[in-house]
């Protein structure tokens, strides 16, 4: 069947639905119908020789009932459990396999049925996605992925992204068993996140940051107030005291937004031990200043190529906020509040060929003589197919000192950095 074959009978269908009264994810007996309908015109029209007949009518049936009435050839993507991300431009439809394997779909798509699915996934949300409002961000599929949509003119043609969230919760055990982490790394961040201690998770997209935070999260004792900020809500670790935030746009006359920097200044009135910030992206990174100060503990993901350059990227985003406040003593603040920046990375494993998540380097921030960072690394891996190590290095005296209080007096921190498997 020819793509123009197809679009012209798609085009009569919908046609037919807007005239009927028909409500596809409702009627299902008399939509079926209707299609066969739609279909089977078409086939005598071009046994008359009005266009190209169909080699198989009823495979075109299936595939306008999926069309209308469910995201069509994005449908079948949706449905496994395989899939870990989509991409959509145009008609183009890829999608990366949880091995790491990028492949292209298959059935033949189109780009008004891309966006119809696309439009149809958001419609549930408080999002949208118009050209008023071209680029647009999402929960979808009751939460279990995350949408990212671009339209003209913004775009040339449709782009999206949907990325699937990981069924499974890690821990920082489970980080051990996937070879991210060693036991020593995972028992001495455990203790970290006991001891009320501020972490910045680095790397580039695609690295696991999110992944990362959910397993700190999860090593926080439960009777800690943990307060969690998000653009698009992605963490889903249970938690007995706090909640989860999550950003709102504007309505459609321009009112009612609630901006991630709102979120993080309203839970400073909440009295969080922890504020978690899913994503720094800009002036919200300010408001971690004041939270900082304040006393809380920060867990936050920010992108970046390296741990010093996240620490760079985490003051240039807190001077987005235009508060006049000068740069040296935006460092300061973070220089002496943040205690680790943990940096991870990406590639492909060149035996397996699926994908690698590695914790590349943790670093501790030790005091400076200057309004700047200075930090040391306590583990690192030399490169990504190398264990992650300890370098002999300790953790400045000050949180060394609020880990001691908080693990068992049996295990020093020098046990603690080189067990092979978690301690604590």
């Amino acid at each position: 069947m020819s793509v123009d074959a197809y679009q012209e009978i798609r085009r009569q269908a919908l046609e037919r639905i807007d005239g009927s009264g028909v409500d596809p994810e409702r009627d299902g007996d008399r939509l079926v119908e209707l299609l066969r309908s739609t279909v089977d015109d078409y086939q005598r029209s071009a046994h008359m020789g009005d266009g190209r007949s169909l080699a198989d009518p009823e495979a075109t049936l299936r595939r306008l009932l999926q069309s209308v009435s469910s995201f069509g050839p994005l449908g079948e993507l949706l449905d496994r459990d395989d899939v870990e991300e989509i991409f959509i431009e145009g008609d183009r439809v890829t999608y990366l396999e949880a091995g790491g394997l990028l492949r292209g779909l298959e059935t033949p798509s189109s780009e008004r049925e891309n966006r119809q699915a696309i439009e149809r996934l958001i419609a549930g949300t408080d999002r949208r996605l118009d050209a008023s409002n071209p680029v647009s961000q999402a929960r979808i599929l009751d939460g279990s992925a995350r949408l990212t949509a671009v339209i003209p003119p913004v775009a040339d043609r449709l782009s999206a992204t949907i990325r699937r969230y990981a069924l499974r919760r890690e821990t920082l055990t489970s980080l051990v068993e996937l070879g991210s982490l060693t036991g020593g790394a995972a028992s001495f961040l455990s203790a970290a996140m006991h001891a009320s201690a501020s972490i910045v998770v680095s790397g580039p997209p695609g690295a696991g940051k999110t992944s990362f935070l959910s397993a700190l999260i999860a090593a926080v004792p439960v009777d800690r107030c943990v307060r969690a900020c998000e653009e698009v809500r992605e963490l889903h670790v249970p938690l007995v005291h706090g909640s989860y935030y999550e950003a709102r746009p504007p309505s459609l006359d321009g009112s009612g937004e609630i901006s991630l920097r709102d979120l993080v200044k309203v839970t400073l009135a909440m009295r969080p031990d922890l504020i978690v910030v899913g994503e720094v992206r800009g002036s919200e990174a300010f408001e971690l200043t004041r939270a900082v100060n304040a006393g809380c503990g920060l867990a936050c993901t920010i992108h970046a190529n390296s741990a010093s350059d996240a620490l760079d990227a985490l003051v240039n985003a807190a001077l987005m906020a235009g508060e006049n406040i000068p740069e040296r003593i935006v460092r300061k603040v973070f220089a002496s509040s943040i205690d680790l920046v943990i940096h991870l990375d990406r590639d492909v494993d060149p035996i397996g060929g699926g994908i690698r998540r590695r914790t590349v380097e943790i670093r501790a921030l030790v005091p400076s003589l200057h309004d700047d960072f200075s930090s040391e690394p306590l583990f690192h891996r030399e490169r990504m197919g190398d264990p992650l190590e300890w370098t002999g290095s300790m953790p400045p005296d000050s949180l060394a000192r609020l880990i001691d209080r908080s693990t068992p007096g049996h295990v020093s921190l020098s046990q603690m950095f080189e067990s092979s498997s978690p301690q604590w």
